[in-house]
C-alpha cells in the first residue's frame, strides 16, 4: 500500500510555471506507475501525464504535451509535474496517482491506478 501527497499548486498567470510534487510513503515505490490527472469544475477527471517505473515512458495528453514534464526520483519517493505556459484552461484540481497493475496501453486511463492522492489546486488566471 503507498499513500500519496500532492504539493505546489497555486495561483499563477497564464504563461507562468509551476512544479507540482507527489510524495509517496510505503513501500516499494520504484515498483508503481505513476500518473498525474486532473478535474475541472463540471467536468470529468482526465489523463495529464504517466511515468513507468524507470522513467523511460512517458505518455502525455495532447493538451500539455510540450508544455508540462513529468518525472519521478525513486530515491526520495516523489513524483513531478513541471507545468509551463500554463493556460486558463489548465485550472483544475491535479491528482496523483499509483499503479501497479497498468500497462503501456492503460497509462492514461484512471481506474487503472489504485491510489490516489488528496489532490492540490492548480489556478491559471488569464
Amino acid at each position: 500500500q503507498v499513500q500519496l501527497v500532492e504539493s505546489g499548486g497555486g495561483l499563477v498567470q497564464a504563461g507562468g510555471s509551476l512544479r507540482l510534487s507527489c510524495a509517496a510513503s510505503g513501500r516499494s515505490f520504484s515498483s508503481y506507475v505513476m500518473g498525474w490527472f486532473r478535474q475541472a469544475p463540471g467536468k470529468e477527471r482526465e489523463f495529464v501525464a504517466a511515468i513507468n517505473w524507470s522513467g523511460g515512458y512517458t505518455p502525455y495528453a495532447n493538451s500539455v504535451k510540450g508544455r508540462f514534464t513529468i518525472s519521478r526520483d525513486n530515491a526520495k519517493n516523489t513524483m513531478y509535474l513541471q507545468m509551463n505556459s500554463l493556460k486558463p484552461e489548465d485550472t483544475a484540481v491535479y491528482y496523483c496517482a499509483a499503479s501497479t497493475r497498468t500497462t503501456a496501453q492503460t497509462m492514461g486511463v484512471s481506474i487503472a491506478y489504485d491510489y490516489w492522492g488528496q489532490g492540490t489546486q492548480v489556478t491559471v488566471s488569464s
